[in-house]
């Protein structure tokens, strides 16, 4: 292999070995302001997209121990990695899509799953990781709300019959 293939084989392993994820999507019909619209709304979740040689991704992903993709990788093909979750990047990529009818997931990889087209998208339509956060805490401190206001309300029942009391007595 000469050099500069192998210099770009390591650059990929090393962008797949530094991330949680990474969806592969094909680009082809894009133009350069669109790439670079796209490129900018990734930057903004903390991912990047970069084009790729086809059969250099395969080699580096082996040696990413992603593992085998012959076959799946066909076409212009462009690699989204970042350094956060997976859902933020796919939740731009689908929009983008939908709006510019390109590009379009061939599949995606979160830790050692492999995830198809389908699976990437749905990943797309789940709330960010910090919603999910929120949802989780606000269950988790339902009960102990619960808990708080069935403790308070003897308290709260008393007073109001001292209140009443000494109203009852202040008006006589």
């Amino acid at each position: 292999m000469r050099e500069e293939k192998k210099f770009l084989t390591q650059e990929y392993a090393e962008r797949l070995n530094a991330s949680p994820y990474f969806i592969v999507a094909d680009y082809t019909g894009l133009n350069v302001p669109q790439f670079n619209e796209l490129r900018a709304r990734l930057r903004a979740v903390e991912a990047e997209i970069h084009v790729v040689k086809n059969s250099l991704f395969r080699i580096a992903a082996q040696e990413a121990g992603v593992g085998e993709l012959n076959g799946t990788l066909a076409g212009q093909l462009a690699v989204v990695t970042g350094a956060q979750d997976i859902a933020g990047a796919a939740k731009v990529v689908k929009t983008f899509a939908k709006e510019f009818d390109k590009p379009s997931i061939k599949l995606g990889y979160a830790g050692d799953e492999r995830l198809d087209e389908e699976a990437v998208n749905r990943i797309a339509d789940l709330p960010s990781l910090d919603v999910l956060r929120s949802q989780l805490l606000g269950t988790l401190q339902a009960p102990a709300r619960q808990l708080a206001t069935i403790v308070n309300t003897p308290a709260t029942q008393l007073a109001r019959v001292i209140k009443l009391h000494a109203e009852k007595e202040g008006g006589e």
